[in-house]
């Protein structure tokens, strides 16, 4: 019988020590911050594969954060499904993101939702899924989590940070809070060591709020909805 090689993570890459951090199954997309990224494996936002936003509460950065890796993969659509407040069309131009390419889906029941995220993982056809759910079933969870595996796709689920105390299928799980300047980040969950310190990431203001033309009323596209909700604005 031949001794394991030095280096066992060698042998497959699927295969990663606890001591290190794992190397990228499938595609990644940079996050844009590169303290963030040097503590994700593969470097970046895994493709293909669930990954969970616990937020102390909606709208607490997590879109400014995820800015960078939304517009790499914008050349397709980008999904937001059960976003808890309506999204600001304004507030995504000056983000910079196309604002053709933002689909937004309302749907009745939280079991609707969750088949139309299935749906869209499957076929394949956004370049990013971002799921809001304050309450989602283990099995539900193992289904995306199964269906994202068969695409490229960026599929973020955002839920409460009281979550955190749930198991899930999630390959990648980071707890957001408000801090000075930006977010304090707590990776949760990833496929290498344990971290314990918290990860502070300092967020650039939205330009809306720098501009002193940003309370001017701009007549500027609303994103596609779906699920018969009529879109609009808010401040």
């Amino acid at each position: 019988m031949s001794a394991l090689p030095k280096n066992v993570e060698s042998i497959h890459p699927s295969l990663w020590r606890g001591s290190q951090l794992a190397r990228a199954h499938g595609k990644t997309v940079d996050s844009g911050y590169a303290a963030l990224s040097a503590e994700l494996p593969g470097g970046g936002w895994p493709l293909g594969t669930l990954i969970e936003l616990l937020v102390q509460q909606p709208g607490v950065g997590e879109f400014r954060l995820l800015r960078p890796a939304l517009a790499a993969v914008s050349t397709r659509p980008i999904a937001l499904v059960q976003p808890p407040l309506i999204p600001n069309s304004l507030a995504f131009s000056y983000l910079g993101l196309p604002l053709d390419k933002l689909m937004r889906l309302q749907a009745v029941k939280s079991a609707d939702a969750l088949w139309s995220a299935e749906q869209i993982l499957k076929t394949g056809s956004c370049g990013a899924l971002l799921l809001w759910m304050q309450h989602v079933r283990a099995e539900s969870l193992r289904r995306l989590h199964l269906a994202a595996q068969s695409s490229e796709t960026l599929f973020l689920m955002v839920r409460p940070l009281a979550s955190a105390a749930d198991s899930s299928p999630a390959t990648l799980r980071l707890g957001i809070r408000a801090a000075g300047g930006g977010i304090a980040v707590d990776i949760l969950k990833r496929k290498g060591p344990v971290r314990k310190e918290t990860l502070s990431v300092i967020l650039q203001p939205s330009p809306v709020l720098l501009s002193p033309h940003g309370r001017i009323r701009r007549h500027l596209p609303t994103p596609a909805v779906a699920g018969g909700v009529s879109p609009a604005l808010v401040a």
